[in-house]
């Protein structure tokens, strides 16, 4: 396990993009498969995409797709969550979550570092 630092959330309009970071509080020297949940007021916590340990392959939930793009810079041991078009139903708090087991998980409980969450507000 580590835990795992989000920074980038914000207050923005409908229509906008913010971009947030995700990356290790401490050294490590392992890389992990990495992803985005979501969780909204009242709601569960819900898949948003994850990413590959070479960032060759991506996975979105069906709601972000062609919005939001995941990516990775391993060099800087950092994952990244570019959110465009940004509606009113995004908004939740973003928590970034990472595990070492071989294959895509798209399942909360499956992961076992996560970070403290950023909160995303968009505005209608």
């Amino acid at each position: 396990q580590v835990r795992l630092v989000e920074s980038g959330g914000g207050l923005v309009q409908a229509g906008g993009s913010l971009r947030l970071s995700c990356a290790p509080a401490g050294p490590t020297s392992e890389i992990y498969r990495m992803a985005w949940f979501r969780q909204a007021p009242g709601k569960e916590r819900e898949f948003v995409a994850a990413i590959s340990w070479s960032g060759g392959s991506t996975y979105y939930a069906d709601s972000v797709k062609g919005r939001f793009t995941i990516s990775r810079d391993n060099g800087k041991n950092t994952v990244y969550l570019q959110m465009n078009s940004l509606k009113f139903e995004d908004t939740a708090v973003y928590f970034c979550a990472g595990h070492l087991q071989i294959g895509v998980r798209y399942k909360a409980d499956e992961y076992d570092s996560w970070g403290q969450g950023t909160q995303v507000t968009v505005s209608s």
